[in-house]
């Protein structure tokens, strides 16, 4: 059981070091990371040295940006050269193109071209960020609640201010409920009841898309830790090849939740930041 802790369970916790395959018992040796002072604001203590999600956080977005990069110069020169894009270029224009044109637009609404750059960017940094969680001796950022959660609080503030750009002053009855289209008495009843639900539907958004993209990354992880651990359990050879090859088949199944998960924070996003350029009342 040990053992299986040992390859699976670094892919989903933090450290402040940093796993390499080596010749000790185990195949695993670790890199410390540097530690830094801490930040002391009054009897808060701030911790700013780097760790292990930290470090694949920067490596996600480091291959984000040259894949990007270097896709779009291939785009550039092979359309100067033969008028179409091809081969690695061509699978992310059209990867591009799919999120934009039918997740994106449909969902931000008419003049929604400003909101796809952002979208994309998170669709991509997901993307790579759970990618590298399933490479041998690679880490899931995106199992990290902390890092979940910054990406939802940054999708939350493009909502709002998505928001407040398009409906000015009538911002206000996101918060407050007032339909202009019924009744004084009856909105006087109701908007003392209605308003703290319009203001925890701004509370529940974020958090949904927090805890969904943080408990499916984990649970991928934690299933074949699971079924590992039965090899060492029943400590069987003749059992050892059935866990085995369930294991493979959630790991394999995990790519495509990989993708499923960037897809999906992005197809929200883009929903939320529809919903409020269109008003609610």
């Amino acid at each position: 059981m040990m053992l299986s802790q040992d390859f699976i369970t670094p892919h989903i916790t933090d450290s402040h070091a940093l796993d390499y395959p080596c010749l000790k018992p185990g195949f695993i040796c670790e890199l410390e990371l540097p530690r830094w002072a801490p930040i002391h604001l009054g009897n808060l203590v701030i911790d700013i040295s780097p760790t292990k999600h930290v470090v694949m956080l920067l490596v996600a977005a480091t291959l984000c940006l040259l894949t990007l990069l270097l896709a779009a110069r291939a785009h550039i020169r092979q359309h100067a050269e033969s008028g179409q894009s091809k081969g690695f270029a061509n699978g992310i224009e059209a990867l591009v193109l799919y999120i934009r044109q039918e997740v994106i637009l449909p969902n931000v609404g008419h003049h929604g071209e400003g909101y796809a750059p952002f979208v994309l960017t998170l669709f991509f940094f997901i993307l790579f960020a759970n990618l590298l969680g399933l490479i041998p001796y690679g880490a899931t950022a995106t199992g990290n609640i902390s890092v979940t959660a910054t990406l939802a609080i940054a999708t939350f503030f493009v909502v709002e201010l998505a928001g407040m750009r398009t409906l000015g002053k009538g911002y206000i009855k996101t918060i407050v409920y007032w339909p202009s289209d019924q009744p004084f008495i009856m909105n006087a009843l109701l908007t003392p009841l209605m308003t703290p639900i319009e203001l925890a539907s701004k509370i529940t958004k974020p958090f949904a898309l927090a805890i969904r993209l943080f408990a499916n990354m984990t649970a991928g992880h934690i299933v074949v830790l699971a079924l590992l651990g039965l090899i060492f359990t029943f400590g069987s050879y003749a059992l050892a090849p059935l866990p085995f090859v369930m294991a493979l088949a959630i790991m394999v199944l995990e790519v495509f939740i990989a993708f499923l998960q960037a897809y999906v924070f992005a197809l929200l996003a883009s929903v939320f930041i529809g919903l409020i350029r269109e008003g609610a009342h």
